[in-house]
């Protein structure tokens, strides 16, 4: 019986062995017929399509079509396309009867970016998409210009926050970034916008701009003030419209600290607000001083 086993084993072997060698050999006279890709995320928007890769692969110079498969370099074109700012991965995989698959992730947006009279979208790595005619997909807006130590990408978190509630979402429709301690939410309400400061805390500071919307605003008026700041710590602080209200965005460069022409509008533990009214300043009291002062005049030429 023993002997019987060791014969069994060893046809087994060398059938294995000869299975593989006729593999190989099949493998290296299978010659690539056509080449197949497939795209796999393309649920939330789909902007790089088949073609595109087969164009891309001609214009990097890989010959597939017509090589045996053991003479294409699998990892080659992985690493080449993967460096595409379109895609965030590729894998090749050769198949059956000729076809050399490939498959790629497409890299999804999600912010554009306006930037002067550049645009572009970026995705939650911060890798940039470069904008096309070709191409639109809806994602929030940001207007701004932002460097490597501050990118676009650090909004996200706030973004979200405001794309996940249903009462901000309808009113937010754009941000505005100046500077990391000056960011800005556009409102759906023409003549004012919103200085959320720096995206610290912006779920209390969102929840002081709504109290403020439905405690202050109604009574204020909507076109009171230009600038509304929920930056400061426990207070909202609005500054006080000085021209015509257009519905263009607009707003002052220099500097949110409370001035002469600024309410100041403090949130209670109680959530109540108090509104500081603007008090009159220096350049008005020469006024009642030239009154007083031409009431004596009269008062002396009667007595003379």
């Amino acid at each position: 019986m023993k002997i019987v086993r060791y014969i069994l084993l060893l046809l087994l072997t060398a059938l294995l062995v000869w299975g593989v060698y006729w593999a190989r050999n099949k493998a290296k006279a299978q010659v690539c017929k056509s080449i197949e890709v497939v795209v796999e995320n393309t649920e939330q928007t789909s902007f790089v399509t088949p073609e595109g890769i087969i164009s891309d692969l001609k214009t990097m110079n890989f010959k597939i079509v017509g090589l045996p498969m053991w003479q294409i370099n699998s990892d080659s074109i992985e690493k080449a396309l993967s460096k595409s700012r379109f895609l965030e991965s590729a894998q090749c995989i050769k198949g059956q009867s000729g076809v050399f698959q490939i498959r790629v992730k497409q890299l999804i947006p999600v912010l554009r970016v306006f930037d002067g009279d550049n645009s572009y979208y970026v995705n939650r790595e911060g890798k940039v998409i470069p904008a096309s005619t070709n191409f639109f997909t809806d994602v929030p807006i940001v207007e701004g210009h932002f460097s490597k130590g501050f990118g676009p990408e650090k909004l996200l978190p706030m973004v979200d926050y405001v794309s996940a509630d249903s009462t901000l979402a309808s009113i937010v429709t754009m941000y505005k970034y100046r500077d990391p301690q000056n960011i800005y939410v556009v409102p759906c309400f023409n003549g004012h916008i919103v200085n959320m400061g720096s995206v610290d805390n912006y779920q209390a500071k969102f929840r002081k701009l709504l109290l403020f919307y439905r405690k202050v605003m109604p009574e204020k008026g909507w076109n009171t003030y230009d600038t509304i700041s929920v930056k400061w710590d426990h207070q909202v602080v609005a500054t006080l419209a000085k021209k015509k209200v257009v519905p263009t965005f607009q707003y002052d460069n220099e500097d949110e600290d409370p001035a002469d022409d600024i309410e100041t509008m403090t949130i209670s533990d109680d959530h109540k607000p108090v509104t500081a009214e603007k008090k009159a300043t220096n350049s008005e009291k020469p006024k009642n001083d030239d009154n007083n002062n031409t009431n004596k005049e009269k008062n002396n030429n009667n007595n003379n």
